[in-house]
């Protein structure tokens, strides 16, 4: 008996882990995709500008809802025609979780809300189209 009970404590030693964060690392999130700005950058619903990143190019489009707030069917309906002209590129390093603008910026970001939330150490706040963060 004793055997067994020296066995079982050796087992839950052995199995449990330890919450370093080597061992769980920081989610890896994409930046490409569409994303809104608010000028309120704590309400998403004033949103009117979309930005979309797409294999290291920014597009950028404006959701026309004036006088009401616009919707996630405002921003699905817009399509290439919609981009206004002109375009940035960004470099995604995800590693450091950088993004870098051909103007030379870069920003830090970092992500909230399972990657609906992308905070920008100097380019804000954006919300995911496709995210339920508000």
């Amino acid at each position: 008996m004793k055997k067994l009970l020296l066995f079982s404590v050796l087992l839950i030693f052995a199995c449990s882990s330890d919450d370093d964060s080597e061992d769980n690392p920081i989610p890896a999130y994409s930046v490409e995709g569409k994303w809104l700005w608010s000028p309120d950058p704590d309400d998403r619903t004033y949103a009117n500008t979309m930005y979309e990143f797409v294999d290291g190019i920014r597009y950028t489009s404006y959701a026309d809802c004036w006088p009401n707030n616009c919707t996630d069917e405002d921003f699905n309906a817009l399509d290439i025609s919609d981009r206004i002209p002109g375009t940035d590129a960004y470099i995604w390093n995800q590693d450091t979780q950088t993004i870098s603008y051909k103007d030379g910026n870069s920003s830090l970001v970092t992500f909230d809300c399972d990657g609906g939330i992308w905070v920008g150490s100097n380019r804000g706040k954006l919300w995911r189209l496709s995210s339920d963060c508000n």
